[in-house]
């Protein structure tokens, strides 16, 4: 098994993550899980800025539900963040934010 291999087994392949953000977002967007999963996206697209978000915001989310901020790290790290996958789950994110 190589390194990628591992990573991918434990944080899940980049489309898998987002879809799950997606997911959770789209079943009830005004949510504390969905608006802190999405604040996290949201400074995930800001490279410029450092990705300032909150860590502490992560104490609100169950341990379960971490491990998925803890992938989107993991995304941003290895340059997910980026592309048609990521543009088109945050076109998705942002309409399910704005009308659901």
């Amino acid at each position: 098994m190589t390194q990628n291999d591992l990573i991918n087994v434990l944080f899940n392949m980049p489309e898998t993550v987002l879809q799950k953000v997606v997911d959770i977002i789209k079943a009830d967007p005004h949510s504390g899980l969905s608006l802190n999963l999405y604040a996290l996206v949201s400074t995930l697209r800001m490279e410029k800025s450092g990705y300032m978000y909150m860590l502490r915001k992560l104490r609100d989310l169950p341990t379960e539900q971490r491990v998925i901020a803890y992938e989107l790290m993991e995304l941003m790290a290895r340059n997910g963040n980026q592309g048609e996958d990521w543009e088109a789950a945050l076109r998705a994110m942002d309409e399910a934010i704005k009308h659901g």
